[in-house]
């Protein structure tokens, strides 16, 4: 991703998902999908310990019930030592802005924003219990240099995969983490909404290796954001 002067700065983003061998995200039939290992976990919560914030649809927080937190006690030291808080801040992506509150979601020692559509327009109701700030969302482009604005310099995209297609097509993601998990599950659920992208993209493989247990890593990066990684803290 290239920044000219005139551009806001944006934030480096990276999807990171689990996905089985034939690229599902879920079962069949649907439901919350449990089938990372440790190894997976790991980079997972490796990948939280970098960012600053994340991403969650909206479904995805429904479908789950709660977000990943970072457990692993060096991670979390390291963060302290940083002056970062434990966990990066949780920003939900919803339409409707509907979120219910008695989700477990809203017990997790973390804090939280609401992104929300811009109709109705968001900013002139209150903000839902829970939530310490609720922004607009409009273009991508614009809501991640508010974002960026707001001190998010690292985001981790946790799905789901109409939010992960939205961002793709945007070209607005730089990296890729897919944790490629041994099994086939058949069904609807891609990672990848079939109509995501306008057109192909081409990716550079910068890392891989086995995380135990059948599980693979893959990691991804866009060309063009090599260069704008490098300037990035």
């Amino acid at each position: 991703m290239s920044h000219s002067a005139a551009t806001p700065p944006l934030p480096q983003l990276r999807l990171v998902l689990a996905i089985s061998l034939d690229g599902r995200l879920a079962p069949a039939g649907g439901g919350a999908a449990q089938f990372g290992g440790a190894g997976d976990r790991a980079v997972l919560e490796a990948s939280l310990a970098w960012a600053d914030g994340c991403l969650i649809g909206a479904r995805t927080l429904r479908v789950h019930g709660t977000t990943c937190l970072i457990r692993e006690p060096g991670l979390l030291a390291r963060r302290a030592a940083q002056g970062r808080s434990p966990q990066p801040l949780a920003v939900v992506v919803s339409r409707s802005g509907q979120i219910a509150p008695t989700l477990p979601f809203f017990s997790q020692p973390l804090r939280r924003w609401l992104l929300q559509a811009a109709d109705p327009a968001p900013l002139l109701l209150p903000v839902p219990p829970g939530f310490e700030r609720r922004l607009e969302l409009g273009h991508w482009a614009a809501s991640l240099a508010e974002l960026r604005a707001l001190g998010l310099e690292r985001l981790v995209l946790l799905g789901g995969a109409e939010l992960a297609g939205a961002l793709l097509s945007a070209q607005l993601v730089d990296e890729l983490q897919l944790t490629l998990c041994p099994l086939l599950l058949g069904g609807p659920h891609t990672w990848l909404p079939a109509a995501a992208l306008a057109a192909p993209s081409a990716w550079e493989l910068v890392e891989h290796h086995d995380l135990g247990g059948g599980e693979l890593l893959l990691r991804y990066r866009r060309p063009a954001a090599l260069a704008c990684a490098q300037r990035e803290p």
